[in-house]
């Protein structure tokens, strides 16, 4: 039990340091990303893309009548579906 508690703290930590020398490495992780770009990463459709916008546990915003999302909330997002799947 304890060596998983040590396995769950070591990935934790290891996940949160690379979002931090990735972060220092990017000019404004504050940049909007628009549904379009999401889109395209993901390679999905941009209806797929709208739904996602809609999602409770997808950190997107809106800005007037344009959804966007933060490029460090949407990493973050990321990293974790990514560690849930496996």
């Amino acid at each position: 039990m304890n060596n998983q508690l040590n396995i769950t703290n070591a990935k934790e930590d290891l996940r949160k340091q690379i979002i931090i020398n990735y972060l220092n490495k990017v000019q404004n992780p504050f940049s909007t990303l628009s549904v379009s770009y999401v889109s395209k990463d993901l390679h999905i459709g941009i209806n797929q893309a709208y739904d996602l916008f809609k999602q409770k546990d997808f950190p997107s915003i809106q800005i007037g009548k344009r959804k966007a999302v933060t490029l460090a909330s949407y990493l973050l997002w990321k990293m974790n579906k990514k560690e849930s799947e496996v």
